[in-house]
C-alpha cells in the first residue's frame, strides 16, 4: 500500500525580500522558517529546501544501506550519514555528497563500499534526484 507524506509551504513577498514557512504536516513535528538569505548565504536559524533534501537523502540512504547489509547477513551496529547539498544561486543544486560511516561486524572495507554504492543507487531519494551528481565517501569503522 502506498503512503503519502505532506509538507506545506507558505511564502509572502518577493524572492529576495520575502519570507516563508514550511510545515511538516504528516508528522506534525514542526514548522520551519525560510527566506532567500537562509538559502543563499547563512542559515541564521532558518532552513532551506536544500537542507530538507539533505535530511531526506541522508535518512533514506542510511535506511537503504542498513536494509541491504541486513539482507546480506551483516546487520550493521550503526550507520551515520551526512548529506551535503550544494546550492549555487543562478544554477540551482549542483551536487550532493553523501558521507557514511558504518560499524558492521564481519565486513571488509571493500564489502562496505560495495553495499554503500548499491544503497546510493537504489535508495528512493537518490532515484528521485537523478540528474543531480551524487558522490559517496564510505568508511567502515571498527566496532
Amino acid at each position: 500500500m502506498a503512503t503519502v507524506r505532506t509538507a506545506e509551504a507558505h511564502w509572502e513577498g518577493s524572492l529576495m525580500e520575502g519570507q516563508g514557512e514550511v510545515e511538516l504536516v504528516t508528522s506534525g513535528v514542526g514548522s520551519f522558517e525560510v527566506n532567500w538569505a537562509s538559502r543563499a548565504n547563512e542559515s541564521d536559524g532558518r532552513t532551506s529546501p536544500e537542507e530538507l533534501i539533505a535530511a531526506a537523502h541522508s535518512t533514506c540512504f542510511s535506511m537503504a544501506l542498513s536494509h541491504g547489509l541486513a539482507q546480506a547477513g551483516n546487520a550493521p551496529t550503526s550507520i551515520d550519514t551526512t548529506a551535503d547539498v550544494t546550492f549555487q544561486a543562478g544554477e540551482g543544486i549542483t551536487g550532493i555528497k553523501l558521507s557514511v560511516k558504518g560499524v558492521v561486524p564481519g565486513l571488509t572495507p571493500l564489502q562496505f563500499e560495495e553495499a554503500a554504492q548499491d544503497a546510493k543507487k537504489n535508495c528512493p531519494v537518490s532515484q528521485a534526484l537523478t540528474g543531480t551528481t551524487i558522490t559517496l565517501e564510505a568508511t567502515l569503522v571498527e566496532g
